[in-house]
């Protein structure tokens, strides 16, 4: 019998703090839990565009190479983006060339023996950029290309 006799057992108030205590632990594992699943969503991916030193040129002939042509990757705050994977395609798209940027978000190529799509007296060097993290751009109308 308790001291107090309006308490007939002592048990339950004796053994009250502990359970507290058990049950506050848990409750913090699971908040926790909960923490970490939502802080280690993946982020939204950024944007990135491309730049080039050539907006067009031309070729004498059907079968021609192209001037060396500098492209520069950044993302949307003008930050140059290294370690992106290029790739480029000729008017005809036949032929491919690709590449990684270096630190400063540059890459440099140069195609060879470019073709125009038949029948045609222009066409577009079409390029794919490709970075973990960043939306994937893509342009088929890159660097225009006409025959003189």
């Amino acid at each position: 019998m308790c001291k107090r006799s309006f308490l007939p057992d002592c048990g339950a108030a004796t053994g009250l703090p502990i359970r507290m205590v058990v049950l506050t632990i848990i409750g913090m594992i699971g908040m926790y839990l909960i923490l970490t699943a939502v802080l280690s969503t993946p982020l939204t991916p950024d944007t990135m565009y491309v730049s080039v030193n050539k907006s067009s040129f031309s070729i004498n002939n059907t079968l021609s190479d192209s001037p060396e042509l500098l492209v520069h990757v950044f993302d949307q705050g003008d930050v140059p983006v290294g370690g992106a994977n290029i790739v480029v395609w000729d008017p005809s798209r036949e032929q491919a060339a690709g590449g990684i940027t270096d630190g400063s978000g540059r890459f440099v190529f140069k195609l060879t023996n470019i073709t125009l799509p038949a029948g045609k007296s222009e066409g577009f060097i079409a390029v794919r950029v490709m970075q973990e993290g960043y939306f994937e751009y893509s342009d088929n109308f890159f660097v225009k290309v006409r025959k003189e």
